[in-house]
């Protein structure tokens, strides 16, 4: 019986990569990079994708059903998992993998810490500070107009995917609005 196991999958794992996916897709709008000057780097482009995820997660563990906080495991999972196969892909050694992405677990989870507060609190001025620490690494501060504006675009996206039913999201769609200017 037991070697069975070794060959079933998690139940929302494909849905958790979908999932993620469309987070991925949201957070490579041009709009963040040309007209809020997010660093087109490494960097802008994983605290972007940061956010959009942190605030996916944030949904599922809204959701009084556990398969939401199950799904939600499976995005982080997912993340994680494109995170170790891109930075094989940039040629970084075997070795060094898992503490980069060790590194880059803890930057994600103290970032979507310091988001949920905010969040949480309808805080948009809050929500930018830690945005413009994280995001841009300090070199703009939280009353500037980028920060502010992402801020609000956060709070959209929160509100955007709080609409969203269990339902859609168990079949690996989430919806996430589209960036104007």
């Amino acid at each position: 019986m037991a070697l069975f196991g070794l060959f079933r999958r998690r139940p929302h794992e494909r849905r958790g990569f979908e999932l993620y996916g469309a987070a991925v897709r949201a957070a490579r709008q041009p709009y963040f990079f040309a007209e809020l000057g997010v660093p087109d780097t490494l960097d802008g482009r994983f605290d972007l994708v940061g956010l959009h995820v942190a605030l996916l997660i944030r949904r599922l563990h809204r959701d009084a059903d556990p398969r939401g906080a199950a799904l939600a495991q499976a995005v982080f999972d997912a993340m994680f998992a494109d995170m170790d196969t891109n930075l094989r892909e940039m040629g970084v050694g075997d070795m060094s993998i898992a503490k980069r992405v060790k590194n880059m677990w803890e930057a994600f989870h103290g970032r979507a810490q310091a988001y949920e507060a905010p969040l949480t609190a309808g805080d948009r001025a809050g929500l930018a500070e830690a945005l413009a620490r994280n995001v841009w690494r300090g070199s703009r501060e939280a009353g500037d107009a980028a920060a502010r504006r992402l801020a609000d675009l956060a709070f959209a996206a929160d509100d955007a995917l709080a609409g969203q039913p269990l339902e859609r999201l168990l079949k690996g769609q989430a919806h996430f609005p589209e960036v104007v200017a």
